[in-house]
Formats: structure tokens, sequence, C-alpha cells
């Protein structure tokens, strides 16, 4: 930074010569120089021209202003750390960057001949925005993100919600898909990646980059594997896929509660079924770690929990024996939207055990995630885990699903009275969540992984479920709202949260608020 602050200082000096010889009516010595061609180097030709002035103001002046306001930036950057003139540094180098590529242009395309004296002006911003470019990396990075924002919220969010949910969730899934085979991808994401050593972690023997995964939910049927990387994802996860396909519950399936921040779902584990996404994904190289969801076939032929554990333990065969790159499982057994009898019910102990020893029977290569419910109270729910740490396969709890009651302080309910089949994501899962994550790291922490899923809409939000024990979290709501940018901006947001609060990587965070 102080390197810049002495070149924009030494730009400031330049332009107030130059405007002082405007004023004085002084040619600068450089137009009667006779070691240098006169139709190379004309400060007179150039400085009197009428470019040189722009409504009466002289360009000289100009730069005096951006130098004076550059160094002024910079200096209460140094001093102060204050973020917003880190930013504005950048902003201004950027405008010193387009001013003297055109006056240079001018000089040369134009008037041909140059002022040196004007050149070392544009050679001086030249060099700044650059130096800016890498020494301000972050706050660069950060300006990106903020564009996009205002792009998403302000142009493309009101359209898209003129627009079905579902209807606009499937053009947008047929778009990531079109696009993620083309560069296109790769020139618009590398905008939305950062990466840094602070918010890494393996868990489960998995390397993570961050901690921001895409919940089950979104990506039905592997769809996104390829796009989601340049998002910014830590993680991704494919499903929830069942043994046999299932068009979704009779709609509608999705709907949009703008004051809850919440979406109604209703989709009912709509996917083509497991051997049909393993045939998609064979031979995909995952970018990112890649976890495929499994939950139960969505159908009235099952009737008994035999039967529901078979059609579940079927994926699981399936995956195991193919050849897909995936890196982990998710067992959902938390959906609220299926359709069974009343006694398939995997939050009873006795049906849980036998679900899960089955599947702990398969000896299966990868870690089993499992996506919990929060509408269960605490002793039920530490029944549940008590019965999970038993077996081996199973590293790591997600809490959790959709809210079941419609009655959530944090619903608007005349936005819940417009749907009524289904239940509600992003911050009517929040608060039951939290409590939850902090319930588990407290009594199961040293034993199994959590991971936060619901009303994740910040790096605020994700640091709260950090610090109160989750190890990564999850997210569909929030993007939808905020834009798909909200992914690099938690990131880049829980580094400078993770810095404020001494921690030197983010393992060091989770649970601090939890012991």
């Amino acid at each position: 930074m102080l390197i810049l602050l002495m070149l924009s200082l030494g730009g400031l000096i330049d332009s107030a010569y130059l405007t002082w010889e405007h004023y004085s009516q002084v040619i600068p010595p450089c137009s009667v120089n006779p070691l240098i061609p006169s139709f190379l180097v004309d400060c007179g030709k150039v400085l009197t021209s009428q470019y040189s002035t722009i409504l009466g103001i002289p360009l000289a002046l100009l730069g005096v202003i951006h130098y004076s306001f550059l160094s002024v930036f910079l200096l209460v950057a140094i001093l102060t750390k204050n973020k917003i003139f880190r930013y504005l540094t950048v902003l201004q180098s950027i405008a010193g960057l387009f001013a003297s590529v055109i006056f240079m242009y001018i000089q040369i395309g134009i008037i041909k001949s140059i002022c040196l004296y004007c050149t070392l002006s544009a050679i001086i911003s030249f060099v700044i925005f650059f130096s800016a470019y890498r020494i301000l990396k972050k706050e660069r990075f950060e300006l990106h993100l903020f564009l996009y924002s205002l792009i998403y919220q302000k142009l493309l969010k009101p359209i898209f919600f003129l627009i079905d949910p579902e209807t606009i969730h499937d053009l947008m899934i047929s778009f990531g898909r079109s696009i993620s085979k083309t560069c296109f991808v790769k020139l618009l994401g590398s905008k939305l990646i950062y990466q840094d050593k602070t918010i890494k972690q393996k868990l489960t023997g998995i390397n993570f980059n961050n901690p921001v995964g895409l919940a089950a939910g979104f990506d039905y049927n592997g769809d996104l594997t390829q796009a989601l990387y340049y998002l910014g994802f830590g993680f991704q996860t494919v499903g929830t896929v069942t043994n046999r396909p299932y068009g979704g519950n009779p709609p509608p399936r999705l709907g949009r509660l703008p004051l809850s921040k919440s979406l109604m779902v209703n989709k009912g584990f709509k996917n083509i079924g497991t051997a049909q996404v393993v045939q998609k994904l064979n031979g995909i190289d995952f970018k990112i770690p890649t976890g495929i969801s499994i939950g139960m076939t969505n159908s009235k032929k099952i009737k008994t929990v035999n039967e529901a554990v078979a059609d579940i333990v079927s994926s699981f065969k399936i995956l195991e024996k193919s050849k897909v790159k995936f890196s982990h499982y998710e067992l959902n057994i938390s959906c609220p939207n299926l359709i069974f009898g009343k006694s398939i019910d995997f939050y009873k102990n006795k049906n849980l055990n036998k679900l899960l020893s089955s599947i702990d029977s398969l000896k299966l290569k990868k870690p089993v995630f499992i996506k919990m419910p929060i509408n269960q109270d605490n002793p039920k729910t530490l029944a549940m885990l008590r019965q999970i740490v038993k077996y081996t396969s199973f590293k790591a709890v997600i809490f959790g699903n959709l809210q079941k009651n419609k009655k959530d302080r944090s619903l608007v309910q005349s936005e819940v009275k417009k749907f009524k089949l289904g239940y509600f994501s992003g911050k009517a899962c929040e608060r039951r969540s939290n409590e939850l994550i902090s319930l588990a790291y407290k009594k199961f922490g040293k034993r199994l992984q959590i991971v936060g899923c619901g009303g994740v809409f910040s790096a605020e939000d994700a640091y709260k479920k950090i610090r109160l024990g989750a190890s990564l979290v999850q997210l569909i709501t929030g993007m939808i709202y905020q834009g798909p940018q909200l992914v690099s901006q938690i990131n880049i947001g829980l580094i400078d949260l993770l810095k404020k609060g001494g921690f030197k990587n983010i393992s060091e965070a989770v649970g601090v608020d939890s012991q």
C-alpha cells in the first residue's frame, strides 16, 4: 500500500506541474529537446491542442483531482485499515486506467505526438492499477461480487420471480447444464472463485477447499456437477435419488414466500432414478467433493419398513458397484413430502436401527452423512443420534430438512396460507437448525461431523452455525433470494469473521459457542 501511495504522490506532482504550466502559459522543455525527434514528442503540440481541456478545465487539473483523491484514499486506508477506502482505491485506480488509455490514444492516434509529462502520468496510472490489482485482490473480488449481486437483485430476480418457480428452476438447470459444456463457464466462474487456507479443512477423509455446499433438493439428477465449482461451492450434493424414478408430487411443487425468506417445497424426491443418475455421472471428474443423496422411492407400493429398507439399500448397492467418482453418500431420512404408510417411520429407534444396520453391513467404501429432521424434539433427536454413532459407516449428520410447523414465528402467515401442501425451507428452518447443531455438538461432537443447513443467507448466518458446531454448511434458498454470487460472498466474509475472531483456521471456530 505504501508503494501505491508513493506512486500516487508522484502522479500528483506531475499533474500539479502541468497544471502550473497551463495557467502560466509555459511550454515544458520536452518540446525543444534536440535528442528526441519532434515528430514523436512535442509537449507544446499536445498541451495546446483542443484536447488539452474539457469544458474549459485543463486535463492536468483533473489529474491533480484524481491523484489527490487516490492519495487520500490510500493514506486513510493505510492508517485506519478501513475497507471502504480500499474499495475506493480500487475504483479510483480503474478510473485512472481508463482515462489514461483514452488520453494516450488521443496523443498517438489523433494529435500524432506525445507529451512526456502526460505519458509519465499515464505510466504511473498503469502501474498503480496493476499493482492495486494484485495488492488489493480481495477488495477487487468483493467489488466483482457486489456488481453481480446488483445485477441479480435489481435486474434478474424481478424477472425470474414473475415466472412459476418450478419452471424457472428447470430453465436454470438446463442453462447450467448447457453452459458447463462451454468455455464460457470458466470465463464467468473465474470471477466467483476465491480460495484461502483459512477456510480449508479435511473432514471424514475428504478435502474441502471451503465449507459451503449445495444441499440436496436442487440438482435432482446430477446436471450441474460441472458448473457448481464455478459458483464458488466447496462441495455439492446430487439428488435426492431413489431406487426407482419418480416424476414428483402433484403440483404445485415449489412456491415462494419472499417476506419469510422461504420456499414452499413439495417435490417428494423427484428424480430419474439411481441407475440413470449413475449412467449420467460415470466417467466424470468432479472438481469439488460430490455427495449423492439417497432416499426411499416415493411410492404407495412400499408398505412396510422391510420394503423401505430394501428399496434404500438397493440404491446404495448400485452406487457402490458403480465407477462414479463421488466423495460421500447422504442418507435422507427426513423428507416430509413422501407418500407412505405411518408404519414406515425411521424416527423410531427400531426402524432406524434396521435401516442403519442394513446399510452398515454393506461395508461401504465412502462415508455416509445423514440428513436429519428438525421437527423432532431434543430427546427424540438424541435417541436417533445414539443409534447413528453405533455404526462406523455414518460419519456426519446434517441439520436439517424442511420446517413442518406452519405456525413457526419466522413465517409470515399471509404467505403460508397460499399453500395447502408442502413444507418450508430457508429462514423458517434456521432457529431449530441452530438449536440442533448445538445439541448434537455438545453430545456427539467428538464422534460425528455436523453440517448446518437451513437459513444461510450470509456469511454471518454460516459463521453462527460454525460457532455452534457445524464444520460445513449447505444452502439452496439463500442462493435463490440473494443470487448465485452468495456462495463466494459467504466464503470471503467467513475469512474476515474468522480473522476478527482470532482464528487461524475454520476448524478452530467450530463449536466455540457450544462448549
